[in-house]
């Protein structure tokens, strides 16, 4: 067979039956749906379908990939859509030539930046792949020079968190898309080009025990009899949409409705009938309009003390606010402390010059 005439090419969308059905017959996995950021590839010749490949979202976590990147826990969250997994490959009946396997990720390997930046908007840095050794070794990874890391401890992801017993581990193969993907991805303050968005963190349980004391000295602005949920859960609710993304109210009540009975506990959710409940958005948005501001920046001022990353510096910016007039019908200014490396704010003032 002459490999030079093999091409890979994305799926169309009227072959997308084709391609399941194939892959559920012939994959000893079975097909996946089409969730997400995904994308599927055929490898042919003369219109002849070879080898199946399907490349979607990331393992959320992987021990041995995160140690291998070197990244922390917060912009692993936040940069998890820089990585594609290949989730399915699919070397069809009567097609397992010599060096094909190679040949196909090697195609895969220069076109997909293109085609992820076409369909999703934002490019890739790195492609992992996991592999079951009962029934593979990844010879054609190592043939296509991918790089083993480890393996996974074999524990499972579903619905609610993570098996308790494990499974048989995977190994772990990964293939940078650029030579200094690794710098990239953990470096403290990622790459204008690779940004999608506001940054973003994942929250560990240490963080969702611990949000709620920073709030537990701010004077609750609610009446007595109408207060169903503590205050200090309210505020931490709040504060942690916003890391993980939320902007707006709705968006944070949308987050904290998405979370689990084990997230709420640890929020110190309202209990009640034997669940644990979040608030509504309408006692969100009362709470933090309510709320006095100069208490809430200093609970901010601790929770970065315990928990913010260093900075090597810091940059004061000021801001006019329009249309912002004091009592003494002065304009007023907002003065702040931003981290270069990581973006916080360390502390705001208001400021009126003298006239």
């Amino acid at each position: 067979m002459h490999l030079h005439e093999v091409i890979v090419r994305p799926v169309h969308t009227s072959e997308e039956s084709r391609f399941q059905q194939l892959i559920q017959s012939h994959h000893y996995l079975g097909a996946l749906p089409k969730i997400g950021n995904t994308l599927w590839y055929v490898a042919t010749r003369e219109d002849q379908w070879l080898v199946l490949l399907s490349f979607s979202a990331a393992a959320l976590k992987c021990g041995v990939r995160d140690r291998w990147i070197g990244w922390d826990f917060r912009h692993q969250y936040d940069r998890l859509n820089l990585i594609a997994n290949n989730s399915r490959f699919l070397i069809l009946p009567r097609h397992h030539h010599k060096n094909l396997a190679s040949k196909v990720l090697s195609l895969c390997q220069r076109r997909i930046q293109t085609d992820w930046l076409e369909r999703f908007g934002f490019p890739l840095l790195l492609l992992e792949t996991f592999v079951d050794p009962t029934r593979f070794v990844g010879t054609i990874y190592q043939a296509a020079n991918w790089r083993y890391v480890g393996e996974t401890r074999g524990y499972q992801r579903i619905r609610g968190g993570y098996s308790r017993t494990r499974q048989s581990p995977k190994r772990v193969f990964v293939q940078p898309l650029r030579r200094n993907a690794r710098a990239l991805l953990c470096h403290p303050r990622l790459n204008e080009r690779y940004r999608t968005g506001a940054p973003r963190m994942k929250l560990s349980a240490e963080h969702m025990h611990a949000l709620p004391e920073f709030f537990k000295q701010i004077n609750d602005p609610r009446r007595p009899q109408g207060r169903r949920h503590p205050l200090p859960a309210v505020l931490a609710l709040a504060t942690a949409a916003v890391l993980c993304g939320a902007r707006g109210y709705k968006a944070i009540s949308d987050w904290a409705q998405s979370l689990g009975q084990k997230a709420r506990r640890r929020f110190r959710c309202r209990y009640r009938h034997g669940q644990y409940w979040v608030p509504s958005e309408s006692i969100l948005r009362d709470v933090l309009i309510r709320v006095n501001p100069g208490e809430l920046d200093q609970a901010f001022q601790h929770w970065n003390a315990h928990y913010g990353a260093v900075d090597e510096s810091l940059a004061i910016d000021g801001k006019t606010m329009r249309n912002a007039i004091d009592e003494t019908d002065r304009q007023i200014h907002i003065m702040s402390a931003i981290g270069h490396q990581s973006k916080q704010c360390y502390t705001q003032k208001k400021w009126a010059p003298c006239r």
